[in-house]
């Protein structure tokens, strides 16, 4: 793709979700998703071969369903409130209605389906965008109607995203789809304390965010997609390899890493509101997450392929360009636990 292609749809998708964010007004929202999803999916075709062509067409068929619905929720909320404002939901079925819209937009379960899919179907570049920026808008429409959300309808949607995520990445090899599975849970804690304290949700995103862009960019600089690849990349590139496994340890949950923090002040709050139920299923279903993570761990660090000296000393001479971002995404995605104590104050 021609660079100044390239920068238009970039700005085009920006300026989409920007225009989510900072707006009250329905109808500038949804041209905002709009812009958004139109502009991304050149991103997602930019590798142009069948596999990429249908998880594109997949994505634009259920966002494309998900805008029509959020539409037909927009119109009812006008007919029966005269208003286009976010914050002025009053009727239970229009915000039922919008939330599984946004939920659709989301890859909540159940409208999980097209989620692996897509992010298997595209470049490891393409799938980092559709895991990390593509969240930040529908969540942000969330986060807004926090208050007039149905919350047993919100829990219900998290504790199955919890369960699929974690059940469905049990049985996969490849690393886009084990994330994507990663992704669907991630999502799901987020939701579970919106209704209850969106701040935290604001909180768990931005680890979130910050642990699969690092994994995402790793993945890209040893060029694994898939548990095999990464296998054999520890004799090539053990630094490197470390690193991938550290973040996605710390994705799984495990403490005293980044990954554990927002999940256990996530559990704190429910406990508080006697959500003690949903608190306790939701930590035994995270546990499927963290046993895939610890099993790519196993299989990836504690064997070792057969290997030459030269694949040995490869590592020292393979190139580190575009590493900058690198180090700050490492860091936060590992080492943010013993800020705990100030995040309460912060958020």
């Amino acid at each position: 793709m021609k660079p100044p292609i390239l920068t238009i749809i970039m700005f085009t998708i920006i300026s989409g979700t920007i225009m989510v964010l900072t707006s009250s007004h329905w109808l500038t929202i949804w041209i905002g998703f709009e812009m958004n999803m139109l502009a991304i999916i050149p991103i997602l075709m930019k590798k142009f071969n069948p596999r990429a062509i249908e998880a594109t067409t997949k994505y634009f068929l259920t966002q494309a369903t998900a805008s029509m619905l959020l539409m037909l929720g927009i119109i009812v909320n006008l007919l029966l409130t005269g208003q286009w404002t976010v914050l002025n939901i009053p009727h239970p079925i229009v915000s039922n209605m919008m939330t599984v819209a946004l939920s659709m937009k989301l890859g909540l379960s159940p409208f999980h389906f097209w989620v692996p899919e897509v992010t298997q179907g595209v470049p490891l570049m393409s799938g980092m965008v559709l895991l990390t920026w593509q969240k930040i808008a529908p969540l942000s429409i969330l986060y807004q109607m926090s208050h007039s959300v149905n919350a047993h309808l919100l829990m219900t949607m998290a504790l199955m995203s919890i369960l699929i995520g974690g059940w469905g990445g049990l049985n996969q090899t490849q690393l886009r789809k084990i994330l994507a599975y990663s992704s669907i849970a991630h999502m799901g804690w987020m939701i579970a304390v919106t209704t209850y304290n969106p701040t935290l949700m604001l909180l768990n995103l931005t680890i979130y965010i910050t642990m699969t862009l690092g994994t995402f960019m790793l993945f890209t600089l040893s060029s694994s997609t898939t548990t095999l690849s990464l296998a054999i990349t520890w004799n090539k590139l053990p630094l490197i390899t470390s690193l991938i496994l550290i973040t996605m340890l710390s994705l799984g949950g495990l403490p005293p890493l980044s990954g554990f923090m927002p999940k256990w002040m996530i559990i704190h709050e429910l406990t508080k509101n006697n959500m003690i139920t949903a608190a306790m299923s939701m930590t035994i279903t995270a546990l499927l997450n963290l046993y895939f993570y610890m099993r790519l761990t196993y299989a990836t660090a504690l064997t070792m392929f057969p290997s030459t000296n030269n694949m040995k000393m490869k590592w020292q001479f393979e190139s580190t360009k575009n590493t900058i971002l690198l180090p700050p995404l490492i860091v936060i995605s590992t080492m943010l636990l013993p800020l705990t104590p100030m995040m309460p104050t912060l958020f």
